[in-house]
């Protein structure tokens, strides 16, 4: 039998759920018509107040509530742009967000662990590069712009408020609610389809006072999928591998002068792209993840060194941007091939590259997959140079068989520091050598300074520095050796090829210089260790074909490789 207890149907409407507006509209109408039908009997006030909850129930389930999305704000030429977050990670956001208590501070990695979000401060900082802060905003209510018809969030607290009128308007369908924000713009809610926004006119009259009057509405939208605004979906957790990308001249990075960063972004994207077509199954089954690129910025670091101040007093002011332009870009060729500013350069590259390897294992610390590094014009250039000075370990095969040649042709590499003192007929000296325990190694890294530090006087200096500027030049022109292999069947030896027509080796002999130039013409500079191995070497759009040709060498031999990268790929557009 059928129970027609109003407070029956309520509790059975209840538990129907949202989403089923139709059905409850219907029960409820049948209990407003059982209702009516019964007599005006004062036993009937309760069952006659339960069935006027039905009602509220029936109309409160035509509302539901609004689901957020998290944006974040970009400022370009002092126009902020209001960005989504990935599918994935505004639910990561939505998340931390009901998890978070008022006294906790979470900070929420986001864009594949490139930027953090400090929840509570609604901030979003870069990791691994220098970037300005930017504001982070948990959206449900938007209004169209004025200049770019982009929609643009309202404020999180003033968003609570439009989102408490719709609710009442819809529960009690009572429309046209007027609502002030507090920039003192109106909102007006005609109905679910259509609500507008209205900025402030200020108008003077004759008699100097002003009225406010409503400007030209726009269009207000509630819930995201309410817009026009491109959300992507995220990208995949797992990394498989890991590229630094160095860049060439100058602070821009391609013809549309974007930056490093903002290239690199470019190249992720792509590769996202490339694998979604190219692997689309692999990745929907969790087999394969994704590739990391990261970049390295060397150039701002060699331009806050005060060389533009330098370049800035002998700058003519006829054409001034485009002496401006190469005091930018082309002036970076030239500093490469100084040694002052070489030092810089691979100091900077080398030890960034370092410091993002070592914040990234710290930020992904179960990461098993290789590193590969990428340069782009001068960058491949100087990526070269410093894979070529790289030490291979002891325990490679390539290592182990450099080291043997090394050793057969320096006979006297074991002479201690006392031999050659008395080799320079300055044996006297030796007890300043002992007490700083300078070894053989470390003699040849001295510097001037570093004698005049350990007061040796002018004239045995000047030995010394001869003899370190000597074995230098030796150990240079048989790393060199080993590149090139000009003429090999014509039994050319070693010595001829790295010191022939015209190569640096011949040229520097008999220098005092503690840094000479290296034999080919490479600027010699103490290049720094990277502490992994890299697996592939990428240029793009190279110049390291003209720059060993400059410095003399004829061609490469085919059984060359970098002493800790194995793999070489040189990239380039044939037109």
């Amino acid at each position: 039998m059928r129970d027609c207890n109003p407070s029956t149907q309520l509790s059975r409407i209840k538990g129907t759920g949202r989403g089923r507006s139709t059905h409850l509209h219907s029960n409820a109408g049948s209990v407003m018509s059982a209702v009516e039908q019964q007599p005006a009997d004062a036993s009937l006030s309760s069952n006659s107040s339960s069935s006027f909850e039905v009602i509220e129930a029936d109309a409160a389930n035509k509302y539901e509530a609004v689901v957020p999305h998290w944006f974040y704000c970009k400022v370009t030429d002092s126009r902020e742009r209001w960005i989504p977050f990935s599918t994935q990670d505004s639910e990561k956001l939505e998340a931390a967000q009901k998890m978070r208590k008022d006294d906790e501070e979470l900070v929420v990695p986001i864009s594949g662990g490139r930027y953090d979000v400090h929840l509570k401060q609604r901030q979003c900082y870069a990791v691994y590069w220098e970037e300005e802060v930017s504001e982070v905003r948990r959206c449900t209510w938007f209004y169209k712009g004025e200049k770019d018809n982009k929609y643009v969030p309202y404020l999180e607290s003033f968003s609570e408020e439009l989102e408490e009128a719709y609710m009442i308007a819809v529960t009690l369908d009572e429309w046209k609610k007027k609502l002030e924000s507090p920039n003192r713009e109106i909102i007006i809610l005609h109905n679910p389809k259509l609500m507008v926004h209205y900025h402030p006119v200020t108008v003077s009259d004759d008699w100097g006072s002003s009225s406010a009057e409503q400007g030209r509405p726009r269009t207000v939208k509630r819930g995201v999928e309410n817009i026009s605004v491109d959300i992507h979906s995220g990208e995949p957790e797992q990394i498989d591998h890991l590229v630094f990308v160095v860049h060439g001249i100058g602070p821009a990075c391609d013809i549309r002068f974007r930056s490093i960063i903002q290239c690199v972004n470019d190249f992720r994207a792509v590769s996202l792209s490339m694998l979604q077509a190219h692997f689309k199954k692999a990745q929907e089954q969790q087999q394969i993840g994704r590739v990391e690129f990261l970049p390295v910025n060397w150039h701002s670091r060699l331009h806050s060194t005060g060389v533009d101040v330098d370049l800035e007093r002998i700058t003519l002011p006829s054409i001034n941007r485009l002496r401006h332009f190469i005091n930018d870009t082309i002036l970076d060729v030239f500093f490469y091939n100084s040694a002052t500013y070489c030092q810089t350069i691979v100091d900077t590259v080398a030890s960034e590259m370092n410091r993002l390897y070592l914040l990234f294992l710290q930020r992904n610390p179960d990461y098993k997959g290789r590193v590969s590094i990428a340069g782009h014009s001068l960058g491949s250039l100087i990526l070269f140079d410093l894979l070529t000075n790289q030490k291979a370990s002891s325990e490679d095969e390539d290592g182990k068989e450099k080291e043997s040649q090394t050793g057969a042709r320096h006979g006297a590499d074991a002479s201690s520091v006392k031999e050659i003192l008395e080799k320079l007929k300055l044996s006297e000296y030796s007890t300043v050598f002992e007490k700083e325990r300078m070894d053989r190694q470390a003699l040849l890294l001295c510097t001037e300074q570093n004698l005049k530090d350990m007061g040796i006087p002018l004239g045995p200096r000047m030995k010394i520095l001869h003899y370190i500027s000597s074995e230098r030049e030796t150990q240079d022109s048989n790393h060199w050796a080993q590149i090139i292999a000009g003429n090999s069947g014509e039994g050319r030896t070693e010595s001829e090829s790295s010191a022939g027509p015209g190569s640096a080796g011949s040229r520097s002999s008999g220098r005092n210089c503690p840094y000479p130039d290296v034999s080919l013409g490479q600027v010699s500079a103490n290049y720094p260790q990277l502490i992994y191995k890299p697996a592939i070497f990428f240029a793009f759009g190279s110049p390291i074909g003209m720059f060993l040709t400059v410095r003399g060498v004829k061609r490469i031999d085919p059984s060359y490789s970098l002493p800790t990268c194995k793999g070489f790929f040189n990239i380039f557009h044939p037109n």
